[in-house]
C-alpha cells in the first residue's frame, strides 16, 4: 500500500478547517467557509479554485491548480455533497484498529507543508501500520502531481523491495541454481559515451544535431553517441547511420500531442507545452532509467525541456556532464491572452530563472544557437531582467547551425540540373516542416496555384507535406507532391521561391542560401511570431504573410508573383556554428 498525504482520522485536522459547519448557509464566503454544502451549490468553481490553491502550496503550481479545478468540474456539486454526508454517516469502527491489522508493506509519502491534511496524520499512519514514512520537505497535499519524479522513484523503489511472504510451494524437483555473474569495468577502460536528446517537434533540431555530432567525432573519434529520440527525428537519424537507443520506443510522442493541439494553422505553443506535462514526465522517467542503467559521460539536450526541467527539480539525479542547447529563450504571451497569459508566462520564466540561480552547476554548458542580436529585446516579465541581458550572462553563443555550407550551392544551375529542375521553369517549393500541423496552409497555397500560374509563366509547384501528413491533398495542374524529401535544404537552395510555415530552421536555411521566401507563422505560436520573426527581421530575410491574408487565393497568388525570383540582400548567416558548439561540448568529454 502506498498512501500519499493520507486523509485519515488518526490526528486532529487543521484548526482552520474545523471552524465552519458543513451544513447550512454561512455569512462568510471566503477561506474554509467555502467548504460548505450551500457554498458548493452557489459557487462550486469558486470553491474549487480555493481548494486546489490550498492543495498546491508550492510556488509555480499554476498548471496543477488548473488541472485540479478541471477535474473537480467533471462532477456536479451535488455528488460531492452526497459523498461528504456519506462519509460522516458511515459509523466505521475505530480507524486505528483497522490500521493495526494491516499486514502488507506500507509506504506513506507526506508533504510537511500540507494545508489540507496535517503532516502528523501521515506520521501516525506510518506508525500504526509499521510502514515507511517519506517526508517531502516543503511539499503540499499532492506531491504526485507537483513533484512526480520523486514520487515515481519512491514507488518504484518500494515495489522493487516487496517480496511474497509465503512463496507458493513447488512439487518440481530442485534444479541447480545458475551461477550469478556480473562485470565491472574499470573507469580507465570504459568507452567514451554520449546520449544525445534531440527535440522531436519538427526536423530542424535533428539536422543541426547531426551536424554537431559529426563535428564532435572529429574531435573525439572514439566517442560513442546514442540517440534517445522520437519520430520523425528517428527517420533522419537512421538515414544517416546514427544509433537510436532501443529505449526510444518507450517515449511518448510529442509531435502527436502538438498535432492534436493544432487547429487550422493555429497552435498555441505555450499552452501546448503546458499541457504536455504528462508526456514530459513519462519521457524523463525513460531518460532516467537509461542513464541509471548505463554509463554515459555526457548528455546533450537540444531543447529537451523534460530533462532540463526535472534535473533542476531533482538535481541529485545528475551523474554526467550536461550540455543544454536552445535557439530561443523566454516564454512570451500572445496579445489576445490578456493579463492572465502574461502572468502565466512570467511565472514560467521566473521559475526558470530561479532554477538557474540555484543550480548553476547543473548545466555544464548552456549554448544559444545563434548570436546575441538574435534574442528578442523583451523582458521575462514584471520585475525580471531583459531576456537578452540575462541570456548574455548565462549562455555562450555558437552562431547559427545550418548543417551545411551554402558555398556548396554556389552553382545553382548545376544543382537544379542534378535535382531535375529545368532551367526555364520557375520552381516554388511549399513546405510546412515535420510536425504535421501545417496541412491547412498547404491547402491554402494549393488553392492559389491556378491564379498564380496565370500570373507567372512556367510556374511549377513542389508541395512537401512532410512525414506526418497522410491525408490526400487536392490535385492541381503544375503541382507535384512529395511526402518526405531528404536533404530538403538542397531543394530550397535551388528554388526560385519558397512558401513556408515560419519555423526557424527552414527560414534560416533559405536565408543562408539567399533565396526569396514567404513565411506564414502559425497563429498563437509565440516562437514563430516573436523569436523567429525578430531573427528574420535582423537578417532582412523573407516576407511575412499572416494566415488571414492568405485566405484569399488571389492575394496569395499575387504575393507569389511579386516574390518569385526577386533579388535579395540578406545579412549573411555565419558558418561554423556546428564546429563552435561541438568544440565547447567536447571539453566535457
Amino acid at each position: 500500500m502506498v498512501s500519499i498525504c493520507p486523509a485519515v482520522p488518526l490526528t486532529p485536522g487543521h484548526s482552520e478547517r474545523n471552524v465552519h459547519p458543513f451544513e447550512g448557509a454561512l455569512a462568510e464566503t471566503d477561506g474554509w467557509s467555502r467548504y460548505n454544502a450551500v457554498a458548493w451549490e452557489r459557487d462550486y468553481s469558486g470553491f474549487l479554485e480555493f481548494f486546489f490553491g490550498r492543495i498546491f502550496t508550492e510556488p509555480h503550481s499554476t498548471k496543477q491548480i488548473e488541472d485540479g479545478v478541471g477535474w473537480g468540474l467533471e462532477i456536479e456539486p451535488s455528488l460531492l455533497i452526497d459523498t461528504e454526508r456519506g462519509l460522516d454517516a458511515c459509523g466505521l469502527e475505530r480507524f486505528a484498529s483497522v490500521c493495526e491489522r494491516t499486514r502488507c508493506p506500507v509506504l506513506v509519502i507526506h508533504g510537511d507543508d500540507d494545508a489540507i491534511r496535517p503532516y502528523a496524520s501521515g506520521v501516525a499512519l506510518a506508525a500504526v501500520t509499521g510502514g515507511e514514512l517519506v517526508t517531502i520537505e516543503g511539499g503540499g497535499h499532492a506531491p504526485h502531481a507537483r513533484d512526480p519524479v520523486i514520487v515515481n522513484r519512491l514507488i518504484e523503489e518500494f515495489t522493487d523491495m516487496v517480496q511474497p511472504t509465503h512463496p507458493p510451494a513447488s512439487t518440481a524437483p530442485a534444479s541447480p541454481r545458475p551461477t550469478r555473474t556480473r562485470t565491472w569495468v574499470r573507469a580507465a577502460r570504459r568507452p567514451k559515451r554520449a546520449l544525445y536528446l534531440s527535440s522531436p517537434i519538427g526536423l530542424g533540431h535533428a539536422l543541426r544535431d547531426v551536424a554537431i555530432a559529426r563535428e564532435l567525432r572529429e574531435i573525439h573519434p572514439d566517442l560513442q553517441i546514442d540517440w534517445l529520440a522520437q519520430h520523425p527525428v528517428t527517420r533522419v537519424l537512421e538515414e544517416r547511420g546514427e544509433h537510436v537507443h532501443p529505449a526510444s520506443r518507450w517515449l511518448a510522442n510529442e509531435s502527436a500531442h502538438v498535432e492534436d493541439e493544432a487547429h487550422e494553422h493555429d497552435l498555441h505553443a505555450f499552452q501546448a507545452i503546458r499541457r504536455m506535462d504528462e508526456i514530459l514526465v513519462n519521457n524523463f522517467m525513460v531518460f532516467n532509467d537509461v542513464v541509471t542503467d548505463e554509463h554515459y559521460d555526457l548528455v546533450i539536450g537540444d531543447e529537451a525541456w523534460d530533462v532540463d526541467y526535472f534535473l533542476h527539480e531533482n538535481p541529485e539525479l545528475k551523474r554526467f556532464a550536461f550540455a543544454w542547447m536552445t535557439d530561443f529563450v523566454g516564454w512570451l504571451p500572445m496579445a489576445d491572452g490578456g493579463d492572465a497569459e502574461a502572468a502565466l508566462t512570467a511565472d514560467y520564466n521566473a521559475e526558470m530563472i530561479e532554477q538557474r540561480a540555484r543550480y548553476k552547476r547543473l548545466r555544464d554548458r548552456s549554448i544559444f544557437v545563434g548570436d546575441a542580436e538574435d534574442i528578442v529585446p523583451a523582458s521575462f516579465g514584471p520585475g525580471m531582467p531583459g531576456i537578452r541581458e540575462w541570456t548574455e550572462q548565462n549562455f555562450e553563443f555558437s552562431g547559427y547551425v545550418t548543417g551545411f555550407d551554402p558555398a556548396e550551392f554556389a552553382d545553382r544551375d548545376a544543382l537544379r540540373a542534378e535535382l531535375g529542375y529545368h532551367p526555364d521553369e520557375k520552381v516554388c517549393i511549399v513546405t510546412v516542416g515535420g510536425s504535421g500541423v501545417g496541412e491547412s496552409m498547404l491547402r491554402r497555397v494549393i488553392d492559389a496555384v491556378t491564379p498564380a500560374r496565370r500570373l507567372v509563366d512556367d510556374l511549377r509547384f513542389v508541395v512537401v507535406a512532410g512525414p506526418r501528413i497522410d491525408t490526400p491533398l487536392p490535385r492541381r495542374k503544375g503541382v507535384s507532391y512529395r511526402r518526405y524529401v531528404p536533404e530538403l535544404y538542397r531543394h530550397l537552395a535551388a528554388c526560385d521561391l519558397a512558401v513556408v510555415q515560419g519555423g526557424l530552421t527552414t527560414c534560416m536555411e533559405l536565408t543562408a542560401n539567399r533565396r526569396p521566401f514567404v513565411y506564414v507563422p502559425l497563429r498563437h505560436h509565440f516562437e514563430q511570431n516573436f523569436h523567429v520573426h525578430h531573427r528574420l527581421q535582423r537578417h532582412g530575410a523573407g516576407r511575412r504573410l499572416d494566415y488571414e491574408e492568405a485566405a484569399d487565393p488571389d492575394v496569395m497568388a499575387k504575393v507569389i508573383a511579386e516574390e518569385i525570383g526577386r533579388p535579395v540582400d540578406y545579412r549573411p548567416v555565419g558558418t561554423g556554428g556546428a564546429a563552435r558548439a561541438a568544440a565547447s561540448i567536447a571539453e566535457l568529454v
